[in-house]
């Protein structure tokens, strides 16, 4: 379809951009990219800033607000960008907080009290918080990497709620600047950045008037339940609730002021918790049962559907399901306080669990399991997104909330809505405070479905509402439902939230159309432009109807990639610019094949840029809540935009790398002597567009030996057929002899296949899928005409998962499927099979004092897992120290190309090395090349004299085997 001009990005105003930098210490962003990402954030609206500020510090947040006022531009307040109501976007300057304002300014263990920055990460301050027995109650399933800011703006809560509140019930008191520049303190803060005055006399008064004349109505009206967030909490202005400001600022959605610190009351940590999940018949019986589990001593009750499990089940990636009692619905109730008294409250929820009619009561004895149920309940937001025939699910009524016992009445009748309006989606939710998600399968890509979508918000309001509830119960109005506070409120509180926002912004520049003066719902939603792409595509997207877009609606910005201990995109920890996180790079790509871009070429700077620090690691298709596939996107991006063009020096250098090594192996004295020299290195750097100060690794001075069926001892099966990669055999064929003689002792024949083959992972990683696919082919053959079903198994990760996963999508045939099939890596072929005690510990206190400090692949952590490594490890009596997180940083050729030293160098110090540093005395061990490579070129004093070792060769060593060529 055509794309109109209204829908692609118009160019930002420089001169007024220039203007606002020059007073300020922060950055200024107005580049295409830049805006491109921060026009949407987790909701289904878009909408262009003209620039993005990150201000350093107050200063900068007052000239800002200032320069604004005064030239009439808007300003909407932004932290992790995870709002899923659209209340994080909008058309003139969008201030960032997360990049420079997320300090903890202090913490008072005595009086439970702590001070923060608005950009603080939930999970930053938690860990700060943790050795004084102390956390902040309200915890979003985002917990870590949502900032304070952005749950202050919507009161956030999360499933600790029932016990410690809302976020307006945990904040003491607020450091602001309004909308004039002038700065003030509200409630009972303390200081954070320096003394402010109080709230401007004037203000004041115009709020106690606004009060006074709408007493009855905030009094009946408002805050009548927990979860009625939805407008603005005017209840707490009540004499009776001590006229507080700050409370009443804390939801407002950024419309009223600007936020720069926050005085924030804690509460203890209970000194044991216990999970209880109880299994009920279907989720509108769990919904019944959650009303009378509300009790004391209950930190938790959460209500989860059997096709969340199921999704999770279905979503790629080695991840368990973790054991459920019986039933098609769960309320997970979690309980906390005294070890005395966690009996006896474990025996109420269980007896009322009974009555009520549960199918089955289990608890979480083990920590590991209990944690994997949590794992499922946080994904939810990702999970819902697509139900189990593919169909796309979108946010817009997500999280409205009625008194708890309400919800089964509630459940009722909104299952009947979703019925008779065609719709469906899976219901999860805080179900202990009448708090319920799903994400529906609305038609947003069609002018009539988008008609439906509005009028099914409207539906949906109206039900809510007859039962007492709130449109929002935790997400705020936002676009997707300020336009509905009609239905729910009267005249006369709708007028008086006008007036509360007009004394604090009278010209109406906060975060305008968010609560007050609205556009319509289906108004600025990002999908009303969604198209085919129709040019030939490379991969066959099967699971998005090979459709590369639909594709990328898989990143609905919910922002696991920017969590900062999960390590999903290492990249974006290394720079913490969101153009380099993995929802980053699939908003640029969506709107470069949107045509919303200044130009739609697929060499746009802005797309070029933020792909080129993608390490195609693969971490996020198995830990995105949605897999989302950034390195097969990347892969797709290279090929479309070199195709028939000439390509960076780089992809000639190292993606045609297996020809250049075939050729150097006839001489490989030579070519190292070649290498080490200075200027030819130089030169050769130079004209490969590499990375000048990286050390090219050295051949191995002989071959590996080519071995046909060789048996082992006391062989009881046909054997294994090992595959010997191009790196293996260049720079380390001892690995393969290792690798054939822990093979052998374990009584399997041995035959190595593989000369003068590659899996085409080089060609693959720059984008050269033409050549790919040829060189894939021919090796697939091979394998294939074996004729037999023996194991293939594979020493270096990343060629063992280009042949069980490239090869599958690239080729789409018979034998590459059933080659795929065969492939194991060697721990995976080793781990139930009989081996010889091991040599270096003779006695069981020897074994149990080894450990290894082991670097994961990443490719191997995403496709298969490393289950099977850690089983073989501990049951030869070695304790794994491993690194589960991010990526070693060379990352094949992403760390050897110019211009990628920086974050190559910050991936290092952000993986390995602590553990190296950790465990001084441990073994190092690494299956992949490139990150035996990396180890050894930047581990660092923290690395010693150990060197990185394949697990065969590690194996070997335990038993006695290892081979003496080098």
């Amino acid at each position: 379809m055509t794309v109109t001009e209204d829908a692609r990005m118009s160019p930002p105003d420089l001169a007024f951009a220039t203007m606002l930098g020059d007073r300020l210490t922060g950055e200024v962003a107005t580049d295409a990219g830049t805006r491109s990402v921060y026009a949407a954030d987790a909701s289904n609206h878009r909408v262009v800033p003209a620039c993005v500020v990150f201000p350093r510090d107050v200063d900068d947040v007052v000239s800002v607000l200032d320069t604004c006022r005064r030239e009439g531009v808007p300003v909407t307040s932004r932290g992790a960008g995870t709002n899923i109501a659209g209340n994080a976007i909008g058309r003139g300057v969008v201030l960032d907080f997360h990049r420079h304002l997320g300090r903890v300014l202090s913490i008072d263990p005595m009086e439970l009290v702590a001070v923060v920055e608005p950009g603080l990460v939930l999970d930053t301050l938690q860990r700060r918080l943790e050795p004084h027995g102390l956390r902040f109650g309200p915890d979003p399933s985002t917990h870590d990497r949502c900032t304070v800011g952005g749950m202050l703006g919507t009161n956030a809560c999360g499933s600790h709620s029932v016990a410690w509140g809302t976020t307006a019930a945990n904040t003491r008191g607020l450091e602001v600047v309004l909308a004039d520049g002038g700065r003030a303190g509200v409630g009972d803060h303390r200081e954070g950045h320096g003394e402010v005055p109080p709230l401007p006399a004037a203000l004041s008064s115009q709020l106690i008037d606004l009060r006074d004349e709408s007493l009855a109505a905030l009094r009946t009206r408002l805050g009548r339940f927990d979860r009625q967030i939805s407008g603005y909490a005017l209840h707490h202005l009540l004499p009776e609730h001590g006229f507080d400001v700050a409370k009443a600022l804390v939801g407002s959605e950024g419309t009223c002021a600007v936020i720069t610190s926050a005085t924030l009351d804690l509460v203890r940590l209970p000194q044991h918790t216990r999970l209880l999940v109880i299994g009920c018949t279907d989720i509108v019986h769990a919904a019944a049962l959650a009303a009378g589990l509300v009790l004391p001593g209950v930190l938790t009750i959460e209500g989860m559907d059997v096709r969340m499990l199921r999704a999770f089940e279905d979503s790629r990636g080695p991840a368990r399901t973790p054991p459920m009692p019986a039933g098609q619905a769960w309320l997970l109730v979690e309980i906390g306080g005294d070890a005395n008294d966690l009996g006896d409250v474990a025996t109420v929820v269980r007896r009322t669990a009974a009555d009520g009619g549960a199918v089955d009561v289990q608890e979480a004895l083990d920590a590991q399991v209990a944690r994997a149920i949590w794992q499922i309940r946080e994904k939810g937001a990702g999970l819902s997104t697509r139900l189990p025939d593919g169909r796309e699910c979108w946010p817009g009524w997500e999280d409205a909330a009625v008194p708890v016992d309400a919800l089964a009445s509630y459940l009722t009748g909104f299952r009947s809505l979703l019925a008779d309006r065609g719709r469906d989606g899976v219901l999860y939710g805080h179900f202990g405070e009448g708090c319920v998600h799903i994400r529906i399968d609305h038609d947003l890509l069609t002018a009539q479905g988008r008609h439906d979508y509005a009028e099914f918000q409207g539906a949906a309001a109206d039900l809510v509402v007859r039962h007492g509830g709130s449109l929002t119960g935790e997400h705020g109005d936002g676009r997707a439902r300020s336009a509905l506070l009609s239905r729910m409120y009267d005249a006369d509180l709708l007028g008086a939230f006008d007036a509360f926002a007009h004394a604090f912004d009278p010209a109406r520049l906060l975060n305008p159309g968010i609560i007050v003066d609205p556009a319509p719902v289906d108004a600025d939603l990002r999908l009303a432009s969604g198209h085919r792409v129709s040019l030939p595509l490379a991969f066959p997207y099967a699971d998005d109807d090979g459709d590369l877009n639909k594709a990328l609606r898989r990143c609905v910005g919910v922002g696991a990639c920017r969590s900062p201990s999960g390590g999903m995109c290492p990249s974006y920890d290394a720079t913490h610019d969101d153009r380099h996180s993995t929802r980053g790079r699939a908003r640029l790509l969506s709107d470069l094949v949107e045509g919303r871009l200044d130009h739609d070429r697929w060499d746009h700077e802005a797309v070029a840029e933020a792909l080129d620090l993608c390490l195609l690691c693969k971490a996020c298709s198995s830990e995105c809540p949605v897999s989302v596939d950034m390195a097969t996107y990347k892969v797709e991006y290279l090929h479309q935009r070199y195709r028939g063009h000439r390509r960076p020096r780089a992809h000639y250098a190292l993606g045609w790398l297996p020809l250049w090594l075939a050729a150097a192996r006839r001489m490989p004295r030579l070519t190292n002597r070649l290498l080490a020299t200075p200027g030819i290195h130089r030169w050769l750097s130079r004209a490969g567009g590499l990375d000048p100060d990286r050390d090219f690794p050295l051949l191995a001075d002989r071959p590996v030996r080519r071995l046909r069926p060789h048996p082992g001892r006391g062989t009881d099966v046909s054997g294994v057929v090992l595959w010997v990669d191009t790196f293996t055999a260049t720079f380390d064929p001892g690995v393969v002899d290792d690798a054939v003689a822990v093979l052998t002792a374990s009584g399997l024949e041995v035959e190595t296949a593989g000369r003068g083959r590659c899996c085409g992972l080089t060609w693959i990683s720059t984008g050269q899928l033409d050549r790919a696919k040829r060189v894939l082919a021919r090796t697939v053959a091979e394998l294939d005409d074996l004729e037999d079903n023996r194991p293939i198994v594979v020493l270096e990760p990343s060629c063992a998962s280009a042949l069980r996963e490239e090869s599958v999508a690239l080729l789409a045939t018979a034998a590459a499927a059933r080659v795929a099939r065969r492939v194991v890596g060697l721990a995976e072929v080793l781990v139930d099979r009989p081996l010889p005690r091991p040599s270096r510990a003779e006695d069981a206190s020897d074994a149990a004092a080894a450990s290894a400090v082991v670097q994961f692949h990443c490719h191997q952590r995403a496709t298969v897992g490393s289950d099977a490594d850690r089983a073989l490890l501990q049951r030869l009596g070695l304790q794994v120290q491993s690194v589960d997180e991010g990526c070693c940083g060379l990352a094949g050729n992403f760390g050897f190309e110019a211009g990628h030293a920086e974050v190559s160098r910050a991936c290092a110090d952000q993986s390995f090395r602590p553990y190296l540093a950790d465990d001084p005395g441990g073994v190092v061990v690494a299956d992949g090349f490139s990150c035996r490579t990396q180890i050894s070129q930047l581990g660092g004093p923290e690395l010693g004299d150990r060197e990185p070792e394949h697990l065969a060769t590690l194996l070997a060593g335990l038993l006695g085997r290892r081979s003496s060529r080098t």
